[in-house]
């Protein structure tokens, strides 16, 4: 089977674009990708467009990417259009692979475009109410509530978000279990914080301390407003190439994928972390790539909250159960610790736009193991992990996606 190389990566800057269309953003991103590729829209034997809420905010329910894509010149391709929430891009570069791997295509671009800011701010908060289905919403988020764990007695409980809640609930189960501390995660939001300074891209740049992470206004238990991704707008694209014509793109800076992998939860104890889907596809991708946590010299995860990534950390192998929430206060994850995570700032710094945030994390680790990141740049970086989930169901992420990538 062929091997795969990222070739070309674009990113627009996370944040509020209320002046800007998805088109023009997805665009902006594509045309990057192109150039540090050295590529052409002739080139391409297949595009991938990845969003999640562009037909609730922007009414266009049919073909955005065709829309995006033939005004760049990018047309008499397959043209195919992927939803799978948060992970939307990560899940779009894994069909690309697949579809290269197979010897469909040679080469393939892939763009996720988000835009979560909007005028109506009724309209901008109902869509994190539309994570399920409508009829059994409530009675689905009150089950799950329960299965998980309730807020302590004394403090704010459930909050407005749906999914802000879900992950409150998740967060008070870990903490039960493995006596994991409020004050743990607030050190995982501060870490992040401070890495984001150093990235131009992010949508907040601004550096907290532990104790003014949990100052700040709750969420919902133990989740306060520092340590939850906010909403975004912005777009990353990637070009992918097989290896075996890369000498088509003789300026192109190669970076392989190792592996891509996918899979989507399952029922499961809400305590048997064993059975966590991030555990199960990254043990197929570590498989698959030839190597161990141990190996992985920096990671990006889905940090939708703080609390998140200790769950996820946990999951990859990169601490052991129940200590992320340690090696986050003792600097194990932060940049120049043993293995930085989210040096990019992460979803809770760098910004959240949904159907972008895979490819955002993609566009990090070719920057770093390129060795271009400047000031957050993580030494030696040779091996990287990137960990994109979509959804919530039951107890824990609808999916996850796991990809590990390599320099040459």
């Amino acid at each position: 089977m062929r091997t795969v190389s990222v070739i070309g990566v674009g990113m627009t800057p996370f944040g509020r674009h209320l002046d800007r269309t998805h088109t023009d953003l997805a665009q902006q991103a594509v045309i990057a990708a192109l150039a540090d590729a050295g590529a052409q829209a002739g080139d391409l034997g297949m595009a991938i467009y990845a969003n999640v809420v562009q037909g609730f905010f922007a009414g266009e329910m049919s073909i955005p990417g065709e829309y995006a894509l033939r005004p760049l010149g990018i047309q008499g391709v397959r043209v195919l259009h992927i939803e799978a929430a948060c992970a939307s891009a990560t899940i779009g570069m894994h069909v690309a692979t697949d579809y290269i791997r197979a010897g469909i295509v040679d080469v393939a671009l892939i763009v996720g475009v988000e835009k979560l800011y909007s005028t109506d701010r009724d309209k901008r908060f109902a869509v994190f109410q539309q994570p399920l289905d409508a009829g059994v919403a409530q009675d689905y988020i009150a089950r799950t509530r329960h299965m998980l764990a309730p807020a302590p007695e004394g403090v704010d409980g459930p909050g407005p978000n749906i999914m802000m809640d879900a992950y409150a609930a998740q967060a008070r189960l870990y903490m039960q279990t493995y006596g994991t501390s409020q004050r743990q995660i607030a050190a995982v939001s501060a870490k992040n914080h401070y890495h984001s300074q150093f990235n131009p891209l992010s949508q907040y740049r601004n550096v907290l301390s532990i104790d003014e992470v949990l100052a700040a206004p709750n969420v919902s238990w133990p989740l306060t407003v520092p340590m939850c991704a906010p909403i975004s707008d912005g777009a990353a694209a990637a070009v992918l190439c097989a290896d075996d014509v890369l000498d088509r793109f003789p300026g192109a800076r190669p970076v392989r994928v190792l592996a891509a992998e996918s899979l989507s939860g399952s029922d499961r104890a809400p305590d048997d972390y064993a059975r966590h889907v991030t555990r199960i596809v990254s043990t197929r991708a570590y498989e698959k790539a030839g190597i161990g946590p141990q190996d992985v010299d920096l990671a990006e995860v889905h940090d939708a909250s703080s609390s998140g990534e200790i769950v996820q950390v946990e999951a990859l192998g990169l601490s052991r159960p129940g200590e992320a929430g340690h090696d986050a206060e003792a600097g194990v994850t932060a940049l120049g610790g043993r293995v930085p995570v989210n040096v990019s700032g992460g979803l809770v710094s760098k910004g959240h736009p949904l159907g972008a945030t895979g490819l955002g994390q993609i566009f990090e680790l070719v920057t770093q193991l390129r060795g271009q990141a400047g000031a957050r740049q993580v030494d030696g970086a040779r091996v990287a992990l990137a960990e994109n989930s979509g959804g919530f169901y039951g107890v824990e992420d609808g999916l996850s996606a796991v990809t590990i990538l390599a320099t040459p």
